[in-house]
């Protein structure tokens, strides 16, 4: 099903796919299940606080941004480890498409994606 969510700043946007994709996440290790794309580091940052807050007793649940100007052999090494491996990955555009050229994220597990603003 898709949705398409419309409105100001500060109604809850954000809250509404981070609750939806908490309550149907089916986690597994070393399995990304949620990928979100957002436009900018800082947002993608906000996006992980959103999923951190909300997911506060789902001690089993991990989350990572994934952003330009950082080594991507950290993020490599983050999707390759199989304990480490987000369920939920909050990324931007270029990165993104860095790790999935590279082969090291796997998309054929993603059930949710979300594209923010």
């Amino acid at each position: 099903m898709d949705v398409l969510c419309q409105a100001k700043s500060g109604h809850g946007k954000t809250a509404v796919f981070v609750l939806a994709t908490l309550q149907q996440l089916e986690s597994a290790n070393g399995e990304v299940s949620v990928l979100v794309l957002c436009h900018t580091r800082e947002l993608a940052f906000q996006i992980k606080n959103e999923y951190s807050c909300f997911a506060k007793y789902m001690p089993d649940v991990r989350v990572s941004t994934f952003y330009g100007g950082t080594p991507v052999a950290k993020d490599s090494e983050t999707l390759r480890d199989k304990t480490k491996c987000p369920h939920i990955v909050v990324a931007t555009p270029g990165r993104l498409n860095a790790l999935a050229r590279d082969k090291f994220l796997d998309a054929k597990n993603v059930k949710h994606f979300v594209l923010d603003e």
